[in-house]
């Protein structure tokens, strides 16, 4: 029998593993770029683009009923130049139009499917379409069917309502920092953590009902203000929020790492993909929690975390995958959810009622995949119901865990894609590295270390100045976007934090340099999303912190630890605009941008400046460096006195091994090495 595909389509061309599953679909798909946009010219026809992810639930969903069906394929090909894009290679490109769709329907999400004018303004557009008429719907190809007939009746009205959002766009664009400007203030943060507190889920933990996400920048500003004016409060709103996700089952007990949301308001059944930059944050929001609690049940998750990242998630090289699916074998959660009856058979009876009655393991279950018309019975998602165990009882629940891991691995995996994206890279550099000093655990610097370098071998190069957003098998794509800048800056900063390595400093001026150059708006402050070309409709400043922070947030708050530790005055101007830029956002929209805030927090003093002076490879200097990330002290920086550190720094000598030099501000302590002395001067 020949198995050969009956449809390739040019999506076979492309490195993206989400084009790559719609490479055999009857679709005449296009890769976004000019031979899809010329032929929607020159054949006069409206552009479909439809958005999505690889590991996206929804997206996969809409394949099965509507792209692999030859029908509704006809159709698509009849009236549309189709695109397929991955919206995790061109966020920016999926901001323009994701803007457009929540204007026009209130909502948003993927997949997104858009209709465009062959000038790339939309027109139509939303999210996932049934393939038969359902809730007052059309059909998708219903609806396909209706804007191929405005397109050929009705074209004036089309355009003129495409041009009108266009324009709109623009001037909302252009109004964004209208209400900039003002100096910010104690009050206006303590107003914001106001706001953010009164959304608490006092039973479940976490803000607002379901479904939940982590979000992780909300609960790390909440804790960085809270601890600094001491809202016990809102320090134990964050802290049982920490407990109660890593108890519940968005949380994976016997493989580690954090799934994408839970779909209800416990935390209990996660929508299953794991992505690489929810774990990157929640690995440094479980850091905070760490030392602002002293508990060693956060630094587990840490440990946790990194293990499956490093197991799982971690290219030879040294760069980290993006994310794992929610399904395999076509089923959401297989991989991960357990039947009672299948326990019972692989433990002892001892590990088994333990496990049991530890994971809340019923018969019945407590999945149902609602969206799979064949779903899998009796499957339980496993979360922590009842942690009370004696001795010999944690010794049978480590066995039935290691047990249940080994049978699990045996399972079909959930596709990884394995694209390695720079900005999500720059935010697991980070988490690595700073794991790697707070828990003194030096195997996660050289972790760390390898991320780095292969970023810097392999993204970046230095004769063009240019930084690559993705690679796959040995391909580069060629887009160059802020969020890539910002967040590598980000993580080596963290990096020459926790090492005082002065080649990690040396890179992180030239990211910050080219990101200046690249992005920033000189004349009224903020970066764009991009570099900005013919396939963009316009450059937009995004400033919401989603599931991830925006490019303007983390590139404002590493500005500024980059300004105080070199002590460039551009790179502390260019982050002080930029918050000035967003003052309204700031002000009147707190909840929209957390991580902002976290640069606003950082901004409103001198930070604490802790300068090691010694060889930065020594073990006496190590011991020195853990010393001061050992305090939760988020306004301060780190710095050796060699590289390029401010002039001062230079100046400071060793002393007979390595010495502490505490300043702030233009005022320095007597020189250390007295751990506790450090500790308590941070603190401060």
């Amino acid at each position: 029998k020949d198995s050969a595909p009956k449809h390739t389509n040019r999506l076979a061309q492309e490195k993206s593993p989400y084009l790559l599953q719609h490479q055999h679909n009857p679709v005449d798909w296009y890769p976004w770029g000019e031979e899809a946009f010329a032929k929607a010219r020159e054949e006069d026809k409206p552009i479909l683009l439809s958005v999505g992810y690889s590991t996206c639930h929804w997206c996969h969903v809409m394949e099965r009923e509507s792209f692999e069906d030859e029908a509704t394929a006809e159709v698509m090909n009849k009236y549309f130049i189709n695109i397929k894009l991955d919206r995790e290679e061109r966020p920016d490109v999926d901001r323009i139009y994701m803007t457009y769709v929540q204007a026009l329907t209130g909502s948003g999400g993927w997949p997104m499917n858009v209709f465009l004018t062959p000038d790339l303004k939309p027109f139509y557009g939303g999210t996932y379409f049934p393939p038969k008429p359902a809730h007052g719907k059309p059909s998708w190809v219903q609806l396909l069917e209706q804007i191929g007939g405005l397109w050929k009746d009705k074209r004036d009205e089309v355009n003129e309502s495409a041009d009108n959002f266009a324009r709109r766009l623009r001037e909302v664009n252009a109004e964004a920092g209208a209400e900039g400007g003002g100096e910010f203030s104690d009050e206006d943060l303590a107003r914001a953590l106001e706001y953010l507190k009164r959304d608490f889920d006092a039973r479940n933990g976490g803000w607002g009902g379901s479904p939940k996400f982590p979000r992780p920048a909300q609960p790390r500003f909440m804790l960085r203000l809270a601890h600094r004016l001491g809202d016990e409060e809102a320090i134990e709103q964050v802290l049982f929020t920490c407990r109660k996700m890593a108890e519940g089952g968005i949380y994976d007990h016997i493989g580690g790492g954090f799934a994408r949301y839970a779909v209800d308001a416990k935390w209990l059944v996660p929508h299953f993909e794991k992505m690489l930059y929810d774990n990157a944050q929640l690995v440094q929001l479980y850091l905070d929690a760490y030392l602002v609690s002293g508990d060693e049940y956060f630094a587990d998750v840490v440990r946790d975390i990194l293990q499956y990242i490093e197991r799982d998630m971690t290219h030879e090289n040294g760069g980290f995958f993006s994310a794992e699916d929610a399904a395999s074998e076509g089923k959401e959660g297989k991989f991960y959810c357990f039947t009672h009856a299948e326990l019972k058979e692989l433990l002892s009876a001892e590990e088994f009622d333990v496990a049991v009655r530890y994971f809340g393991v019923t018969e019945g279950g407590n999945f149902v995949d609602h969206s799979d018309p064949d779903a899998l019975k009796g499957q339980n998602v496993l979360s922590i119901v009842d942690p009370e165990l004696s001795e010999s009882e944690r010794m049978f629940l480590q066995s039935a865990e290691k047990k249940i891991f080994d049978y699990r691995a045996k399972r079909v995996r959930p596709g990884l894609d394995d694209k390695i994206l720079t900005s999500w890279n720059g935010l697991m550099l980070g988490a690595v590295a700073r794991a790697g000093v707070v828990l003194d655990k030096p195997a996660y610097l050289e972790i760390a270390a390898r991320s780095a370098d292969f970023l810097e071998s392999t993204m970046w190069d230095g004769d063009e100045k240019r930084l690559y957003h993705r690679w796959r098998e040995g391909a580069r794509d060629e887009v160059q976007l802020l969020e890539d800048h910002a967040y590598l800056l980000s993580g080596l900063i963290d990096l020459y934090e926790a090492t005082l390595d002065p080649d990690r400093l040396e890179f992180a001026v030239v990211i910050a340099n080219r990101m200046l150059d690249a992005f920033y708006d000189e004349e009224k402050g903020g970066f764009f999303q991009a570099l900005g070309g013919d396939d963009l409709l316009m450059r937009i400043k995004e400033d919401y912190d989603g599931a991830e922070p925006s490019g303007n947030s983390v590139a404002a708050l590493s500005l500024l630890r980059l300004g105080a530790i070199t002590e460039q005055e551009k790179f502390t101007e260019a982050a002080e605009k930029t918050l000035s830029f967003f003052g309204g956002r700031i002000r009147d929209l707190p909840a929209a941008i957390p991580h902002m805030l976290m640069a606003v927090d950082f901004s409103l003093d001198y930070p604490h400046r802790g300068v090691v002076a010694g060889d930065y490879t020594s073990e006496d200097t190590k011991a020195l460096i853990v010393s001061l990330h050992s305090v939760f002290q988020p306004r301060k920086v780190v710095l050796g006195n060699v590289g390029p550190v401010e002039e001062f720094a230079k100046t400071l000598p060793e002393r007979d091994g390595a010495f502490v030099y505490l300043c702030k501000g233009t005022h320095c302590e007597m020189p250390t090495k007295d751990v506790a002395k450090l500790r308590e001067y941070l603190k401060k």
